[in-house]
Parts: structure tokens; C-alpha cells; sequence
């Protein structure tokens, strides 16, 4: 199919981007196109005016400065995915950029765009939310910070305005004795997953005394998975404890049935990922 007719307007400012998208109540940003662009042809969206975001030179670059790794909105994920000093400060980006989509999705899709689009089976909203990250926006009443707990609401909703753009994301570096974690299960290779977990656990004398754990597709939006955490700090992170997790974790599936799998089966999916990137975090910190 072909999208619905638009207005397209390519701005070089973020200010500039800002006045474009409050002149048109429709207005989208665009930034990648990965996302938006198939909505569109499928006429699951139909902005009125698509305002392009790739001359805004601000919106790029990544820097790793006071334990933070600033990524700008318009930075690819294969450019973050191979960032040196970013996968040094928190080797659980590269872990999680390598289970977005494809090569080619990577190249052209954007940090920024992933997380403003709020797939409630992407990546990288789960990633900012296991690790407590935050996102710079901008519209016509200044700039704010919106923390990743604060930032979405639903599928591809978020708090964002209709006139903001995300303009920063930022991730903090792991904490000392921290281990990290990533897995995903999907039917194909580059599919949204059924689920899909990140765990991050700081230890100290063998025992959890920090955990955050996080998940996405299992629901209307990533969701931290208190629960589970709860049933790890303060102990030894052996068969049990793992095994609590992971069932403390099923009551967080909000995913109802359908072709591709139960809810029954969701359940013990989410489960068993739990407790597998739990047993790796852990091994992690302990090597």
C-alpha cells in the first residue's frame, strides 16, 4: 500500500522542527523512518505533515561523560551498538542493539525514534527502563527530562506532547559489581519477541543487594518486574531464588492469547528468561 498525502518539511533546528510540528496538529516527526514509515503505508497513521529530522545536526553523536552515556535522538542504533566507550560504560546496549531487527534496520533506524515510537515489543524502551534512564525533549514551552518510568503509557503512546521531539537519551553507566543481561525469544530471527528481559543485578559478598529487572512484550508497554526483584535482594542468587523470580514474574503478563502462543505458555516463557538472564548477570559479576 501507499501512505495517505502529506506535507513534508525537512527543518535544520530543532527550534525550527518545534514551530513545523505546532503548525499542523497532525504533524509527525520523522526520524529514521523504520518505524513510521510502514504504519503509514498501512494506513495505521496518517499525519498530515511529516517533519524530517536528519539535517538537525544537534539531534547526533554520543558521548560517555559523569557515569552517563548521552546518545542524541537522531543517532543510529549501529553506531551505539558499536560505540566503544558507550558498550564499555554499559556492555547491555550492545547486548540489546544486537536483537534489534536486522543490519540494515540498524543502519537507518534511530536510537531516539525507537523509543519516541514506544513499540511495547521493542528493545530499547525495555533497555531504558531496566537501567533507569531518562530523555531530553523539546517543544515550545522549553525543554524537560522525562524519566523511562514516567515516559510510557501504552502501545506507541507515550507523555510526549504532540509539539515535543525527543531530542537525548540518556543511559546511565553500570554500577561497580553490577552483571547484565539480555535475552529475548522470538519465532524468527529480527521478529518482535513473545518476551524479552533485561536484568541487572549489583552483588557484593555473594549476595543480591540490587536488582533491576525489566521486560518487554509481555504487555501494553516495558514494565519493571518488581516482584521478581524483590524476591532476589538480599540473597544468594542460586536455583531458588531464581526459580521464585521467575515465577513472581508471571503475574506481570498482561498479553492475551492469540495465533502464536497461550497465555499459559507466555507465562512460563517469561519464566524461564527471567531466570536465565538472572543466572547470567549473576555469573557475570562473579567472572
Amino acid at each position: 500500500m501507499k501512505p495517505a498525502l502529506f506535507d513534508y518539511v525537512a527543518p535544520e533546528t530543532v527550534e525550527e522542527a518545534v514551530a513545523a510540528l505546532a503548525g499542523d496538529e497532525t504533524a509527525r516527526p520523522l526520524a529514521g523512518g523504520q518505524s513510521l514509515i510502514p504504519t503509514m503505508n498501512f494506513r495505521l497513521s496518517t499525519p498530515g505533515r511529516l517533519v524530517d529530522l536528519r539535517r538537525i545536526a544537534a539531534l547526533r553523536g554520543i558521548a560517555v561523560e559523569e557515569g552517563t552515556i548521552r546518545v542524541g535522538a537522531m543517532t543510529p542504533h549501529r553506531e551505539l551498538e558499536t560505540h566503544e566507550a558507550a558498550n564499555a560504560a554499559n556492555p547491555l546496549i550492545g547486548e540489546v542493539l544486537d536483537n534489534v531487527a536486522h543490519i540494515a534496520i540498524r543502519n537507518r533506524g534511530t536510537v531516539g525514534g525507537s523509543i519516541a515510537h514506544a513499540d511495547s515489543a521493542a528493545e530499547l524502551p525495555c533497555l531504558l527502563v531496566a537501567s533507569g534512564g531518562t530523555v531530553s525533549v523539546e517543544g515550545p514551552d522549553g525543554s524537560r527530562k522525562i524519566a523511562a518510568d514516567d515516559l510510557f503509557r501504552f502501545h506507541m503512546t507515550t507523555t510526549l506532547a504532540q509539539t515535543e521531539i525527543l531530542t537525548e537519551v540518556r543511559i546511565p553507566a553500570l554500577p561497580p559489581a553490577t552483571g547484565y543481561a539480555f535475552e529475548e525469544f522470538a519465532r524468527r530471527r529480527g521478529d518482535y519477541a513473545l518476551a524479552g528481559v533485561c536484568a541487572l543485578l549489583t552483588m557484593g559478598n555473594g549476595m543480591c543487594r540490587e536488582a533491576r529487572i525489566a521486560a518487554c512484550g509481555i504487555g501494553a508497554r516495558p514494565v519493571r518486574l518488581a516482584a521478581a526483584e524483590d524476591a532476589l535482594k538480599g540473597r544468594a542468587v542460586d536455583d531458588a531464588a531464581r526459580a521464585e523470580a521467575g515465577e513472581a514474574a508471571k503475574e506481570y503478563m498482561t498479553a492475551p492469547a492469540d495465533m502464536q502462543a497461550s497465555v499459559a505458555y507466555r507465562k512460563d516463557l517469561l519464566a524461564a528468561l527471567v531466570r536465565r538472564t538472572v543466572a547470567t548477570a549473576a555469573e557475570r559479576v562473579e567472572g
